[in-house]
């Protein structure tokens, strides 16, 4: 849309992603992290609990001692799809032409329609401009026992062109090496740069960094997605935004960034993540007037 104004430091839309996806100039975003929806088929949701010690409560915890637990609330999203990969071809092919000629596009998804979304940005993105499968590994959860536990989502890299993209090795977080003995003590206490399988916890039920929204994903990998393919000052977009992980990134590393999200719920968390941060909420109708 002509006359949009991009001078902004940090914006949440709550609306539609594909009228604010249309309205963007050609070229103005320096990266782009996803996390859409993963076609599980089910209805996704995270409760609010308060959990108290208690001789004749509902739960187990450590050492054997019991515990009580109340439901203070919930947040949710439906997680189904007819046709997913319709869902997000035009949503992706704008997203291409809006990535700077340096650009990237991190697009998380798990085992269930990775296969056919790397058809799809191929398609979009030109096979010959795909960089990584990322491989994110962790361990919690349940464990069915009828097959391998699935304990790890995918990430696919892809670049506007791969001759001409932003890729900042000497600030990506170093990782201890396994086996530390076999490299000496100098390349051990610096550790190794990380491969394309991240070995990563999920976002603690328990700790600080939980905002309670479903799908919440770490910040530790936000961080070194941000750090190794944008530099500060630049524009970051995340427009399935979710709990707001990737802006939280941007401003702690000193991004811009555009976040969308149609989820009433996810606006709700974001305003409270970002309160007190110079972070401007606007409806989706708000931003398209520029």
């Amino acid at each position: 849309m002509p006359g949009l104004a991009m001078d902004f430091h940090a914006r949440v839309v709550h609306g539609d992603n594909l009228p604010v996806l249309k309205a963007l100039p050609d070229g103005c975003v320096n990266l782009i992290y996803i996390d859409p929806p993963f076609n599980t088929g089910k209805r996704q949701t995270r409760s609010h609990l308060r959990t108290e010690r208690d001789a004749n409560g509902d739960r187990s915890g450590f050492k054997g001692q019991r515990y009580s637990t109340t439901v203070l609330g919930s947040r949710s999203f439906e997680d189904q799809f007819e046709d997913y990969l319709q869902f997000l071809e035009p949503r992706l092919r704008q997203a291409q032409r809006v990535l700077a000629a340096n650009g990237s596009l991190y697009f998380h998804v798990d085992f269930r329609e990775v296969h056919y979304c790397k058809v799809l940005l191929d398609q979009i993105f030109g096979r010959q401009n795909f960089l990584n499968e990322i491989i994110w590994a962790y361990d919690y959860g349940a464990r069915p026992k009828d097959r391998w536990p699935p304990k790890h989502d995918n990430i696919l890299l892809y670049v506007r062109d791969k001759q001409h993209y932003t890729f900042n090795l000497n600030d990506i977080d170093r990782i201890p090496y396994m086996a530390p003995g076999l490299v000496g003590a100098e390349k051990a206490a610096k550790g190794k740069l990380p491969t394309d399988t991240w070995w990563h916890t999920i976002v603690s039920p328990t700790g600080k960094e939980k905002t309670g929204y479903p799908t919440q994903k770490p910040l530790g990998i936000l961080r070194r997605i941000l750090a190794a393919s944008s530099n500060p000052g630049e524009l970051v977009l995340d427009f399935f935004a979710g709990s707001g992980t990737t802006g939280a990134a941007a401003l702690e590393l000193g991004r811009r960034m555009l976040l969308v999200d149609a989820n009433p719920e996810a606006i709700d968390v974001m305003k409270a993540r970002f309160d007190g941060q110079p972070v401007d909420f606007l409806t989706e109708a708000e931003f398209l007037k520029g």
